[in-house]
């Protein structure tokens, strides 16, 4: 009983301070999830009457974010990175062994209730080893000493604020830089340009300089930023996209650890040519151990008088900045899904138009761009036009952060300028005997060796900052299955050509891995996915399946190794099922088998 009163309390306090906010739903969601391990049925019905929100309503914003459940997960919640490059360095085996010492299922509580070992999509560490969350904590560099150390440390109950210290550490990783990573602003430098350039001039500046959105789909920044400067509404927003959940990513990790003052004065900046007074970061629920950190940043800049009322001391310059924690969701990346979640709803993206920069947050004019974005625009500021444009190519202006990772000798991050090719990214990290590129993430492009030459930008090899390297001696099938069952995984399930065509192309992909595909199996999946290309509701489905068509349209010869028929070939093995009661029966012979 006394469990339960505190519980209420505690579900009473959170309301309190959040002021029953339906808005605010997600935020209380996570705080009760890291108290309790899960969320109550009881908390829930405190959170609808208070927000005045249905319980289905919230049961179905539960449901869909991994990170939350209605169960409990066990006192310490250990997720294993299930990424392709976490794979490759032995993840699910250190994951397995870990399980044995415990004496747990995967995904299972044991039944004292102390601990759950699940996996989980790529955490943004891919170049800080094998890496785990606990409680939503990162640990980094796991490897076989770690598990017997932290098996110890689960069965001896030790809080996990009281684990080693070593254990928590978070490399930048940084081997090559250039412009945007050498120079140091962000401390008021591009404000007071704004200042002395107004809102108009400063929009042309960046209009000049060609900056481009680095998420990936590379719309122009300014001429965003004036279509929401002109839509008239009462309030206007800016949200910085840092739910890096594309895998194989970790660029903008980097830029939040190390120049978080940049990142926040480019979000500032937005605000002082839109006329928002309100900004928000949506931090992704694995970079959890950020938040703390970025507070601090945030509270500097208050006492500096570079967030919150007058700022620079100048009279109605209001803007302050406000950290919303996701819960699991790559589709919450997408611009309008990341506005639903940050409304408290199920992240599913919205049908466009109308787009953001008129409706947007509360259906008011919004912009949203992405970590490396702002602290371009920040930088080009303070730093001129020229400093910016005179690198890169005539469409794709400036430089580009690569998170590099996979069989390399140096994963890390690396900053080249515009145009640079695969095959010099590949030399300078270390990387030899190349297989494959995955160009990114999992929605990316597959770079065969023919392609290497090919060059960085958005004219050519496009990318949002993903650079996975796979040698000769790994399995393109185990990488492409991966990205398959991710998809499958982190459908939002609103449109039937995702959900329904991700599962069919996963079940064909495995198939293929098996060796009991056809071609037809090999036409069926490119029919499915040009199917999805066409008539997916979002993003998520249009990409879902270029890791499988690149496999078949770049290494025709290794699918030809995998197939076993020129017809139709079942999946299930009718004969091969039976094996089991042949061996039970003793029995051989031409009539215990199908043929």
């Amino acid at each position: 009983m006394s469990a339960q009163i505190n519980s209420d309390n505690f579900v009473t306090d959170l309301l309190t301070a959040n002021n029953q906010d339906p808005g605010r739903l997600l935020q209380c969601l996570h705080a009760i999830q890291y108290r309790y391990s899960y969320i109550p049925k009881h908390a829930i019905d405190q959170l609808a009457s208070a927000m005045q929100l249905t319980q289905a309503h919230i049961e179905g914003v539960v449901g869909f974010y991994a990170f939350l459940h209605t169960t409990p997960r066990g006192q310490f919640d250990i997720l294993f990175s299930d990424n392709i490059t976490d794979y490759m360095l032995g993840s699910r085996e250190l994951m397995r062994w870990l399980c044995d010492r415990l004496g747990v299922e995967p995904g299972v509580p044991r039944s004292d209730g102390r601990v759950t070992v699940d996996a989980t999509p790529c955490t943004g560490m891919c170049d800080q080893g094998v890496s785990i969350l606990v409680n939503g904590i990162t640990v980094t560099q796991v490897d076989d000493r770690r598990v017997v150390i932290i098996a110890d440390l689960v069965e001896k109950n030790v809080p996990v604020a009281h684990w080693p210290a070593e254990f928590f550490t978070v490399q930048d990783h940084i081997f090559r830089r250039d412009r945007m990573l050498f120079s140091d602003t962000g401390k008021g430098e591009a404000l007071h340009a704004l200042h002395e350039k107004g809102a108009d001039g400063m929009l042309d500046d960046i209009e000049k300089s060609g900056l481009r959105g680095r998420g990936g789909a590379g719309f122009f920044t300014a001429l965003k930023w004036r279509f929401c400067k002109q839509a008239e509404a009462d309030a206007h927003y800016v949200i910085c996209n840092a739910d890096e959940g594309e895998p194989g990513t970790f660029k903008d990790r980097v830029l939040l650890t190390s120049h978080s003052n940049c990142v926040f004065e480019g979000m500032t900046l937005c605000a002082g040519i839109i006329g928002a007074k309100q900004g928000y970061l949506y931090l992704r629920g694995e970079y959890l151990y950020l938040r703390e950190q970025l507070e601090q940043i945030l509270a500097q800049r208050r006492e500096k008088g570079l967030l919150g009322k007058n700022i620079l001391g100048r009279d109605g310059f209001d803007f302050d900045i406000e950290i919303h924690i996701g819960a699991g969701a790559y589709i919450c990346g997408e611009e309008s899904a990341l506005i639903e979640s940050l409304e408290g709803k199920r992240g599913i993206p919205r049908i466009r138009p109308p787009f953001p920069v008129t409706h947007g947050y509360r259906n008011k004019p919004t912009v949203v761009n992405n970590v490396e974005t702002f602290t371009a625009a920040a930088k080009i500021a303070s730093l001129g036009v020229d400093w910016f444009r005179d690198m890169g190519t005539t469409q794709s202006t400036g430089t580009r952060l690569l998170s590099v990772s996979g069989d390399c000798a140096r994963p890390g991050i690396y900053e080249y300028p515009f145009g640079i090719t695969v095959q010099q990214v590949l030399d300078d990290c270390g990387a030899t005997d190349t297989q494959a590129v995955q160009m990114a993430g999992a929605a990316g492009s597959m770079i065969p060796p023919q392609d290497f030459g090919r060059a960085i930008a958005f004219e050519d090899v496009a990318t949002g900052g993903s650079f996975m390297i796979f040698n000769q001696q790994r399995d393109l099938y185990e990488m492409v299955l991966n990205f398959a069952r991710f998809f499958v995984h982190e459908s939002c399930g609103f449109c039937t050509p995702c959900r329904v065509g991700g599962s069919l192309l996963k079940d064909l992909v495995e198939k293929l891995y098996h060796c009991r595909a056809s071609r037809y199996d090999v036409e069926q999946m490119k029919n499915i996915g040009a199917l999805m290309q066409r008539s997916s509701h979002c993003g998520l489905g249009t990409t879902a399946p270029n890791p499988v068509l690149d496999l078949l349209n770049h290494f025709p010869g290794l699918v030809e190794q995998h197939l076993s028929h020129d017809s139709y070939e079942p999946a299930f093995d009718v004969d091969a099922s039976l094996q089991q009661a042949r061996q039970i029966t003793g029995r051989d012979d031409e009539g215990a088998h199908i043929r």
